[in-house]
């Protein structure tokens, strides 16, 4: 979920004018500016428009070594030119072909929709027209296999010409600027729109599954010029121009041209690479002027910049392996032990993916976690929500590398056989007025009804579910990470404040659905199309639900009516067994439900057990400070608890620094506390011990599938003893597919008990010995040593519904694991 916003933060949302029934508390406006003439370029520099004035320096320092054929993020963009020429003495001069008053002050004032039909070569009476807009050049000559010709200044910036014949000819232009040589450049309002039919009816349809292959910007080679193609989806805007560190941030030279009825607008410019940064000068029907990130801008500048950057991936993967196994593993009936974590502080001194990709692989290999959860790596303005309140959804954040540095952590991860899994934010948007809020100024991927827009929790927008082309927006969005990253899961964030209308909001402050109910019918048919177009498309790829209601059939199949997620976070589990542990001992008899309780409903959905990000801050005090008593009773507590959750029916999940039981809450600017572990540390042996626990606990899952292969089967469980309330005991029995079982007894009370009688299972054909595999109490992980070292056998003495038992030593505030010898 997403942490509020502090007091006194600066942000630049939308304007004002547009939002005045939306500014959140935490958010200061800012005015928009008019349609107005901006200065001269002599007043106009790179270093001044590339990025806002509270700009830092680019974080390409922070990306380590791009593969070979890849250009880093921070690299100059190419120069919309090839090379200088001399331009011959006495060239003659073309006649003019001048446009209607009306048709050029449209085109100066960037709203014209067709800006190609203008310029470029055209055929006209009495030969072919040569118009160029090249604000601020004193000369421009067009050179065809004739030669070359002068074309006439007719005003701003605006040259033309009138070749003879109505032949379209092949030219290039020769622009010279005060001061500089003549540059060589090709006519980019020459080419033919870079966006087919198929994509365009594709969009218009809201089934353009690959989206980012259509919009955004896209190096190229058209018609023989390389360049970059740059879309935007804008339907609202009465004209949009392309601006960027290539042209000083005046997009005067750069107006797009509209598709029709599509609200795709399209420019090609020759000569523009890889690094270049860019954004859309969006002009709209209020008379006012947007510059606005690119929402399918595939790399960033870094934050505090906000600008867009044109890239393109020479990464050749090598998870080969991985990726055809994923393909065939059902991760239902397969061990998933996840790893959470918040990238940029997880390891503070690792300042890049790369660097990252050195460390964490092995440290998660040793630890025995299948499965790394990385909180929101897309872009993001505010580092303070830990990235979730996303500004680029198509972009890995510039914070730690490029694009190709984070293929390389998910690839590195792969090949030590770790999964990844994203968190995934299409609940909603921040209203930062670079980026998605009133994108073409008017309401476009948030609703138009601000009673639907706002979201109530965090000052940001929601999107607009019933909307074809959000929509299409967001499920290509997640087809994205998983095809081109090769992320294995999405976690999807705050799915409950999607899924009703009436979240978090007052009566009278929400308006019902067509059948009169509170059900957000449009976020339930974007979440059942996502789900069921990432799993068509992406074998092997588990989709992961933060839903905290008791919606129904979140991870029932889409086709039966469900949501169609693989696995929902057990929000009850996680809240009811906690209340219980932070409970005295003594008192724990009172509430024994809370303990119990989950395997009423552990059925009623595909579950993975989460102890997240979000039970760690806010005042909620780290895992083991939630645990009364000492520091020796801390310990044991926090060690019983795990135990307990690794044998609970489901997957599980574990927020980094909980796995050596740090004492303090999780800070995002600070991370973990590692010095706990240093052998300099009073208490180093004592986090050290549980860390080892915690190997130990994840070794012995993977090896056991009693304890994964029918987590959502009822077959898979049987309690022993359940009711047990005031002697604070659980037993259970855990069974893989063909029967063998793994017995979990859990002693939540500081009394030692020998000679307690469990119940065991009959086991045909063997000796009915049984050896404890794992003891939470075991000195090595910091306890007392107490336990049953030896097997046991098991009596024929029928007992808790078996029909044999065994007398067990109990240790204190500890689980024991016991399986057949």
């Amino acid at each position: 979920m997403t942490p509020l916003d502090p007091p006194g933060r600066t942000t630049r949302p939308v304007p004002a004018t547009f939002l005045a029934d939306a500014d959140s508390p935490q958010r200061e406006p800012v005015t928009a500016r008019s349609a107005e003439p901006r200065p001269s370029a002599a007043a106009r520099t790179p270093a001044a428009d590339a990025v806002p004035t509270n700009a830092a320096p680019s974080c390409a320092v922070r990306s380590n070594a791009v593969p070979t054929g890849a250009t880093p993020s921070g690299a100059a963009p190419v120069a919309p030119a090839t090379a200088t020429a001399a331009v011959p003495t006495g060239t003659l001069r073309l006649p003019e072909a001048p446009l209607p008053p009306a048709e050029v002050d449209r085109l100066l004032r960037g709203e014209h929709h067709d800006p190609h039909a203008l310029l470029g070569a055209h055929p006209v009476h009495g030969g072919t027209a040569i118009r160029v807009l090249r604000p601020f050049a004193e000369r421009v000559v067009v050179e065809t296999a004739h030669g070359p010709a002068e074309l006439t200044h007719q005003q701003n910036g605006l040259f033309t010409g009138l070749l003879a014949g109505t032949e379209l000819p092949d030219y290039r232009l020769l622009v010279t600027y005060p001061g500089g040589e003549p540059l060589v450049q090709p006519d980019g309002y020459r080419t033919p729109p870079t966006l087919g039919e198929l994509d365009l009816h594709l969009i218009s349809e809201g089934r353009h599954e690959q989206l980012w292959q259509a919009l955004g910007s896209h190096v190229r080679t058209v018609d023989g010029v390389d360049g970059t193609a740059f879309a935007v989806w804008a339907p609202n805007a009465v004209g949009v121009r392309l601006i960027g560190d290539f042209n000083h941030w005046d997009g005067t030279g750069h107006p797009m041209r509209s598709l029709g009825s599509s609200g795709i607008w399209e420019l090609f410019v020759p000569g523009l690479a890889e690094g270049t940064q860019y954004k859309y000068e969006i002009h709209t029907r209020q008379g006012w002027v947007l510059d606005k990130a690119d929402p399918l801008a595939r790399a960033a500048q870094c934050p505090p910049g906000t600008a867009s950057v044109v890239t393109s991936s020479a990464y050749r993967w090598q998870d080969g392996d991985w990726m055809a196994h994923r393909a065939r593993t059902a991760h239902h009936r397969a061990p998933m032990s996840v790893y959470e974590l918040h990238l940029p502080s997880w390891r503070p001194d690792l300042t890049g993916y790369r660097e990252i990709a050195e460390e964490l692989p092995g440290y998660l290999k040793d630890l025995g976690f299948t499965h790394v959860e990385l909180m929101p790596v897309m872009e993001h303005p505010f580092g303070g929500s830990w990235g979730y309140q996303v500004s680029g959804y198509y972009a890995p954040t510039a914070r730690l590398g490029g694009p190709d540095d984070f293929r390389y952590l998910v690839d590195t991860l792969h090949r030590h056989g770790i999964g990844v899994i994203v968190d995934w934010v299409p609940a909603h948007f921040p209203k930062d007025d670079f980026a998605l809020a009133r994108f073409d100024g008017e309401p476009l991927y948030e609703p138009a009804d601000p009673q639907r827009a706002e979201h109530p929790d965090w000052g940001t927008l929601e999107f607009d579910y019933g909307r074809t082309e959000v929509r299409n927006f967001l499920v290509a969005n997640a087809v994205y990470w998983c095809e081109e990253f090769h992320i294995d899961g999405l976690r999807v964030d705050a799915v409950a404040s999607m899924l009703y209308l009436d979240y978090s909001r007052e009566d009278g402050g929400w308006t019902p659905n067509r059948f009169g109910g509170r059900e957000n019918l449009d976020a339930a048919a974007f979440l059942q199309e996502m789900n069921a177009t990432v799993y068509r498309r992406c074998p092997g790829v588990v989709t992961i639900a933060e839903e905290s209601t008791a919606w129904d059939g979140v991870t029932r199949p889409t086709d039966n009516g469900g949501l169609g997620f693989g696995l929902k976070w057990n929000m009850g589990w996680m809240h009811d067994s906690l209340v219980y542990m932070s409970k005295e001992p003594v008192h724990r008899k009172y509430h024994h439900n809370e303990i119990t309780f989950s395997m009423v409903y552990a059925y009623s959905e595909n579950y993975i057990l989460p102890i997240s990000h979000d039970e760690v801050v806010h005042g909620k005090q780290a895992l083991i400070s939630k645990m009364p008593g000492d520091w020796w009773q801390q310990r044991a507590n926090h060690r019983a608890y795990l135990g307990f959750m690794w044998a609970h029916p489901g997957k599980q999940l574990l927020f980094m620094g909980q796995e050596f039981a740090q004492g303090a809450e999780w800070d995002h600017e600070q991370g973990p506390q590692w010095w706990v572990l240093d052998e300099q540390w009073p208490a180093a042996g004592d986090h050290r011990g549980v860390r080892d626990l915690v190997r130990d606990l994840n070794r012995t899952y993977r090896a056991s599938p009693a304890l994964w292969e029918q987590d959502t089967t009822p077959d898979g469980f049987r309690w022993l003893d359940g009711g047990a309330a005031e002697d604070n005991l659980l037993s259970f029995v855990r069974y893989a597919a063909d029967g063998t079982p793994l017995v979990a007894v859990c002693n939540f009370s500081p009394v030692v008990r020998h000679g307690h009688r469990v119940g065991l299972p009959a086991l045909t054909g063997r000796d009915q010995l049984w050896e404890e595999v794992l003891n939470t109490d075991a000195e090595t992980y910091g306890g007392s040593g107490l336990g049953n070292s030896r097997p046991v056998k098991a009596e024929p003495t029928p007992w808790n519904g078996q029909p044999r038992s065994a007398e067990l030593v109990l240790p204190p505030l500890a689980t024991l694991w016991l399986r057949p010898v």
